[in-house]
């Protein structure tokens, strides 16, 4: 191991993950570990790339020196990021899975029990296929969650980044807050919450802003796509900010104009949700018993809306598709896993189709400390109310339909355009 003192973290940091990871390698008489997966990656050594759909893997050996298999363009970010000293880089003409088998070889461990993570995004069947035909002499064991095991807890060097990442997350959401306005498309919300997260300090997220309004907030998962904001709808955003791969983030809801009484509802059960979770939050409580208590609160009906996804999830280290570790844990019914200190959480006790046709949320990103807990973040947690814009007329909307959704007023506005002018032109030729 290089020690450097230019990586994200102290270099003291890296060779206790990699101690760690050794210690339960030990006790699951493993030999040798091959570590595929981008954020264990990214752990272990402060490699990163977002050329991670090659094959690029780390080996940690239980007692030898540790060494990288990567793509040659890739090697580049191994020199220049961590503190691994052992490469071996292969071509684009070359097979990667061979680079590994005859790596492993070199090293003396093709004989030795050896745990693969069988359950990694980037290790596809095919490549683990292949080297289970190629490496005969060894044995090959699945060791998924091993590096996880880890990465559950954050270190108080991981919370001060983190903290990094949530300035970001807030500067974005003042600004989505301040650009939501009727008139506006959604596009330029989410411009204005980009801008405001890199000013901040943010860098590239593994998912851009969640931006919908209206209607639109009914499609799980969609953001931006040109839509006019009008007047008396609501902006659904969920912003994650970035720094050093690590993320937070939150969800607001922006009303413009008058707050409904079933929405009024909603907010109320999802803010009366997240204090309660956040007092019953500290080390020693299950995952289920917040779960529990956060489902209860938000379990209403098809007129209030319902939650109908997990309550949270942990969340810190990722890369695209996804900015969190839910697959390390989940806020879910039944999951018996026990929380402590250093576990960070985004609380989600959002509500899918009040009045059958409006998504809203509130949410924070907290930390597990050794009393409680602690939000990253200063923002009111409750939905911001413009009155003004319920009332406002669209100037030049006749100019925006092109950008316009699929909404049925954008879709009249458009029909109603297109037949005046149909109109002048007939008017003009029997002239």
């Amino acid at each position: 191991m290089i020690e450097r003192d230019d990586m994200t973290f102290p270099f003291e940091e890296y060779k206790r993950r990699i101690d760690e990871l050794r210690s339960r390698m030990a006790e699951r008489l493993l030999d040798a570990v091959i570590i595929t997966d981008p954020e264990n990656l990214l752990y272990l050594t402060d490699y990163k790339t977002t050329g991670y759909s090659f094959f690029q893997a780390l080996v940690v050996p239980l007692e030898t020196e540790p060494f990288m298999v990567t793509r040659k363009l890739e090697e580049s970010n191994v020199i220049a990021r961590t503190w691994v000293e052992i490469t071996r880089p292969y071509s684009d003409t070359e097979d990667a899975i061979q680079m590994l088998v005859s790596s492993l070889k070199e090293m003396g461990l093709s004989k030795k029990t050896i745990g693969y993570e069988r359950n990694s995004y980037f290790f596809p069947a095919y490549q683990q296929d292949s080297l289970q035909h190629t490496l005969t002499d060894g044995r090959l064991n699945d060791c998924f969650g091993i590096v996880e095991q880890g990465r559950i807890t954050k270190s108080n060097y991981e919370i001060d980044v983190m903290r990094k990442a949530a300035k970001a997350t807030e500067c974005g959401m003042r600004a989505g807050i301040e650009a939501a306005k009727a008139g506006v498309t959604e596009n330029e919300i989410g411009a204005e919450i980009s801008a405001a997260m890199f000013k901040a300090g943010g860098e590239p997220p593994a998912v851009m802003p969640y931006v919908t309004s209206g209607p639109r907030t009914m499609i799980g998962h969609a953001t931006w796509e040109g839509r006019v904001v009008q007047p008396g709808e609501h902006v659904f955003m969920e912003v994650g900010g970035c720094f050093r791969q690590y993320h937070t983030a939150m969800m607001r809801t922006v009303i413009l104009g008058d707050l409904s009484d079933n929405m009024r509802y909603a907010q109320e059960r999802m803010k009366l949700a997240l204090n309660s979770a956040k007092d019953l939050i500290r080390p020693g409580v299950t995952v289920s018993d917040v779960d529990n208590l956060i489902r209860n609160i938000i379990t209403v009906n098809d007129e209030y809306g319902v939650l109908i996804t997990r309550s949270g999830y942990s969340i810190g280290v990722a890369f695209p598709p996804s900015w969190d570790e839910g697959y390390i844990l989940s806020l879910a019914h039944g999951n018996s896993t026990v929380l402590k200190e250093g576990m960070t959480f985004h609380i989600i006790p959002w509500v899918w189709g009040v009045d059958g046709n409006k998504t809203c949320g509130i949410s924070d990103t907290i930390r597990v400390t050794a009393n409680g807990c602690e939000s990253f973040f200063n923002l009111e947690e409750e939905f911001i109310i413009k009155e003004e814009e319920g009332k406002k007329k669209i100037e030049g909307a006749d100019q925006r339909i092109e950008i316009a959704s699929s909404v049925e007023e954008d879709k009249k506005l458009k029909k109603t355009a297109e037949k005046t002018a149909a109109g002048k032109s007939t008017k003009a030729k029997s002239k």
